[in-house]
């Protein structure tokens, strides 16, 4: 009698169309020929989730189906994005830079009574748009906010920053990132940065 083989689920955090898939042939799909993937498998629904919104070198070449990285290293030709707020609301601006170089791509602010949360959410979206301007649907960005992947994710900023004649302005970018991230689609990884392993994001401000 056949043994009924358990199932599993697989985490893409690098490949086509990052995300979590029920099939090693919906897996494939997202890996094949794409360089530098970055997957595993999961027995339980719950650890996969957990897996794909946490940092991803905890996984990584820790299994059979991946292979071993002798020394994880952030991917080439990516972004880094981060924020930076003076107080907490205090005025906020926010940065996106190439990860090899910290070359500075894009930077915008500061803004009044704004938050650390809002300015990492705000950086990746510019940084997705700006990526999908370009037609670079493969570049991975990095950020070192599980809160910001979780508002992209779900796209919708859910901030408890209240809305003042001070930061009308900023209310109005958040509303247009939420409506971006409806309106569009993007193939580009979103990951997150290992602070503990490799030290600040090159995309710091350097205020600590």
């Amino acid at each position: 009698m056949a043994t009924k083989k358990s199932k599993k689920y697989y985490v893409v955090w690098v490949g086509e169309n990052p995300g979590i898939y029920e099939s090693w042939a919906e897996c494939q799909q997202q890996i094949k020929n794409y360089p530098q993937a970055r997957y595993k498998s999961f027995k339980k629904l719950e650890e996969a989730k957990d897996a794909y919104h946490a940092d991803l070198n905890d996984f990584w070449g820790k299994g059979k189906d991946t292979p071993a990285l002798e020394k994880p290293t952030p991917l080439p030709d990516s972004i880094a994005v981060d924020a930076a707020c003076s107080g907490n609301p205090g005025l906020m601006e926010y940065r996106g830079v190439v990860t090899d170089s910290g070359e500075e791509i894009f930077r915008m602010g500061p803004y009044k009574s704004g938050t650390n949360n809002v300015g990492e959410f705000l950086a990746l979206v510019h940084a997705l748009a700006l990526l999908k301007k370009m037609k670079n649907d493969r570049t991975p960005v990095y950020t070192d906010s599980k809160i910001a992947m979780g508002w992209v994710e779900k796209k919708k900023a859910k901030t408890k920053l209240k809305k003042t004649r001070e930061n009308t302005v900023l209310f109005d970018l958040i509303e247009r990132a939420e409506k971006w991230l409806k309106n569009n689609q993007w193939n580009n990884p979103i990951i997150k940065w290992p602070t503990k392993k490799w030290g600040e994001i090159p995309a710091d401000f350097g205020r600590k």
